[in-house]
């Protein structure tokens, strides 16, 4: 946490005070006078020289992370990248993270601070020691995701920290791998390890390491997990020491403060071009634990008020089941977009703009859960929801300013992740535990001026890559059937979201393959477009009994899709358990695509007749959807205007239209003109005072959610609830201002409120 945290002996109710800051001066920090802080640094910098160290610390996260990668044995470090390194000062501020998967670094610096608090005393922080951690009601995201901080000294005073996470193969809780869907509460899942001691004067306290290592059902697995971080800390400190040694711990310093310094001008730059205001998105989570058929909903808040943000989640559903988040895991979600959309240029620097960001969690949501909630799955479902809206109010913050808008982008793929949690003996005869981990093929969102990327990776972890199949397989039991990309995943727009993939597998090696589904997203779409786009497809599996591929198989036919088989078909729920897969069970599991940007009906029509040239839109989507009649310029305007008919045929009247020109875009399709008045920024038909949500005078039309996107199917195989895809359009033109996922029963939302400019 970022306020001063409370000792270890109330950690058991995490209290919250209500008050969160993005950072805490030192003077905050209550640290035992024994410890000596380094606080001496150079002001004036050569330029030549703040590159050169500038670039050589960022060079030490780099090499930290492959260190990592190359000595961990786990295929969650080498195929997933489910790690990250990171760098800050002395009193815990974010010099840089590393390129990895970005939500563990975003709680480091309060697992730092935490430990600085907490650990100064009693047993001392001193050179050679090194803190390992995985508490999410400290600053883990989820109890695999373990830490490990070390202090770097300068004769004798703390000068900095370097820092890893690295998610572990198996840290205890009643499912192997340590996801544990049917977790009633934290003490059904890993061991919890606040800051402890672990390396002493630079030496593996033993009796540390056994106790950590005891719960685990692959000691040796997470044994040389630990000891690739060991590594890779080691390899960082030695790094930062020789620059020291070098330039001097002055100038290293001075570059560390000057590279917070510039991120926050940079930061409060771009706050600067923004007009004041507030921006809410709101999306929903499905199955809490094993036969819930309810949906749970995940609010987000984002207020701007000069030069301050803050992020809030006050309307979120109560913490339930097995989904949750700590607060830890809210705040490293949002700090992912948070450091893409608005610090990308400043290298993964994001210590500066969090000088000037707030969270004001509310306690016992569903992404700020209250222990001893089960939070094992965080990063799969809560977390990854806090993460996704995050894009969309960030990018419409941005959006007013024309130089900003080119960093808006929609939600990416895998924003609610299909869990493939598979067990049992594998090719050698010895026991494993896994996660699919192909999802990180993801998809990238559209953009306010291009399309979104197919299979492009999650934006999460900007160096993901697909796992090879002959990796995985060589790995695990298992063999391919096919692994591509779907037609229509992605979500339609304006500009197009990214497609996602499906892969599909059988047993291979073994007799039998023990599965959980962990999943939301299959019935609800979670990766909704943007300012009049469409969402990307959903999370799917498909599983068929008793199939003949292996006769396929002798007679040399390829399967290219698993409704090329014959067998029997089997809907398998969200949150199943111990469901067996014979040698002759195909199992397919799609991911979830990238939202759209803007009106479909907007799209270039050569751009649409280029997708179906190259299958990523099908004729029926070109027509339905985009309002294309391929090959027919006419009958594609005919069509066109048909559909902007249709959606405003119950309008009472044409409306007023504003004079003058837009003093600001607000949104795609939505412009503010004189008198402060919303109005459609194609037609300037009024849609009311800037005081009111301009969805009230759009003409509003319900539709079943399945025609949000082709891949959608009926959700009612999963929850009992009824989603709508709402189109809000200009009662003007048709035009499709804005589109809604929600629930038949939650009012419209109010997206957008513009306060100044």
């Amino acid at each position: 946490m970022n306020a001063p945290l409370k000792k270890l002996s109330e950690l058991s109710g995490l209290a919250f005070d209500g008050r969160r800051s993005g950072y805490v001066p030192p003077k905050h920090l209550e640290i035992s006078p024994s410890l000596k802080l380094h606080r001496k640094w150079k002001t004036t910098i050569d330029p030549v020289t703040f590159e050169v160290v500038r670039h050589a610390l960022w060079n030490v996260n780099e090499e930290h992370g492959a260190t990592i990668q190359r000595l961990s044995g786990s295929p969650v470090a080498m195929y997933a990248l489910d790690l990250n390194p990171s760098i800050l000062t002395e009193d815990a501020e974010f010099v840089y993270f590393g390129p990895y998967m970005q939500y563990m670094s975003g709680v480091t610096d309060t697992q730092v601070k935490w430990t600085l608090e907490n650990r100064s005393s009693n047993p001392g922080i001193r050179d050679g020691d090194m803190f390992l951690a995985n508490d999410p009601w400290v600053g883990a995201a989820h109890q695999m995701d373990v830490m490990l901080l070390c202090p770097v000294f300068w004769k004798g005073e703390l000068f900095c920290w370097v820092t890893n996470c690295l998610h572990q193969y198996d840290i205890g809780g009643i499912t192997p791998g340590s996801f544990c869907p049917s977790a009633r509460d934290a003490f059904d899942e890993g061991i919890l390890i606040p800051p402890v001691k672990i390396v002493e004067g630079n030496e593996i306290r033993r009796d540390i390491e056994e106790i950590y290592l005891r719960s685990s059902r692959k000691p040796s697995a997470v044994a040389l997990d630990f000891r690739a971080q060991l590594a890779g800390n080691m390899t960082a400190k030695q790094r930062v020491l020789h620059l020291m040694e070098k330039y001097s711990p002055e100038v290293v310093k001075g570059v560390m403060k000057k590279i917070l310094t510039d991120g926050e001008a940079a930061f409060l730059k771009k706050l600067s071009l923004l007009p004041d205001g507030v921006w809410r998105d709101r999306t929903y989570v499905e199955c809490c634990r094993p036969g819930d058929r309810q949906v749970h909903r995940v609010m987000l808040t984002l207020k701007k008020i000069e030069n301050r943000l803050i992020f809030e989640n006050e309307g979120t559903a109560p913490q339930a089941g097995g989904i949750n988040a700590t607060y830890s895991g809210w705040r490293g979600a949002i700090m992912v977009a948070l450091n893409e959309l608005m610090c990308w240029e400043q290298y993964y620097a994001v210590g500066g703009a969090l000088r000037h960001v707030e969270f004001n969690p509310t306690p016992g949501t569903l992404n700020c859960a209250d222990f001893p909630a089960s939070v094992s799955t965080a990063p799969v479902q809560c977390m990854e929801i806090s993460l996704y809206p995050a894009y969309n109010v960030l990018s419409k913050m941005l959006y007013p300013d024309p130089g900003l808008r080119r960093d808006a982008m929609c939600i990416g793929g895998t924003s609610q992740w299909p869990a493939t949690i598979f067990r049992g003996i594998d090719q050698w005869g010895e026991r494993y535990g896994y996660i699919l981990v192909d999802p990180i093929g993801g998809a990238i969102g559209a953009f306010s001026h291009a399309d979104g990327i197919s299979t492009g990776g999650q934006a999460r972890t900007p160096i993901c890559k697909l796992p090879n199949v002959e990796h995985t397989e060589q790995s695990f039991p298992v063999l391919f059937l096919y692994r591509k990309e779907i037609c229509d995943s992605g979500g339609a727009g304006k500009w197009r979201g990214g497609l996602s993939a499906e892969s599909c597998f059988i047993p291979h090696g073994t007799d039998r393959i023990t599965h959980d589904t962990l999943s939301s997203g299959n019935a609800i779409p979670t990766s909704t477009g943007m300012m009049g786009g469409y969402p990307g497809a959903v999370n799917r599996y498909r599983f068929l009994r008793e199939s003949n591929v292996l006769e396929m198989m002798k007679q040399s036919r390829l399967v290219n899709d698993i409704d090329e088989l014959q067998g029997t078909s089997e809907t398998l729920q969200l949150r199943q358990q111990d469901f067996a897969q014979d040698p002759t069970d195909v199992y397919a599991v799609l991911w979830s695509a990238a939202g759209g940007f803007g009106d479909p009906l907007e799209r270039d029509p050569a751009k649409v007749a280029a997708d179906v040239d190259n299958g990523d839109v099908s004729e029926k989507a070109a027509l339905e959807i985009y309002g294309v009649v391929l090959g027919d310029e006419r009958g594609t305007g005919r069509r066109r205007a048909e559909v902007r008919a249709r959606r405003i045929h119950d309008r009472s009247a044409p409306p007023k239209k504003l004079e003058g020109k837009a003093l600001l875009l607000a949104t795609e399709n939505l412009a503010i003109y004189k008198n402060m008045r919303y109005g459609c920024a194609k037609c300037g038909a009024d849609l009311g005072s800037i005081r009111e949500n301009y969805k009230t005078s759009c003409i509003r039309n319900d539709l079943p959610i399945e025609a949000s996107n082709p891949i959608v199917g009926d959700p009612k195989r999963f929850i009992d609830p009824t989603p709508q895809f709402r189109q809000f359009c200009c009662p003007g033109c048709g035009l499709a201002i804005e589109n809604e996922v929600a629930v038949a029963d939650d009012p419209p939302l109010r997206d957008v409120e513009i306060l100044s400019k």
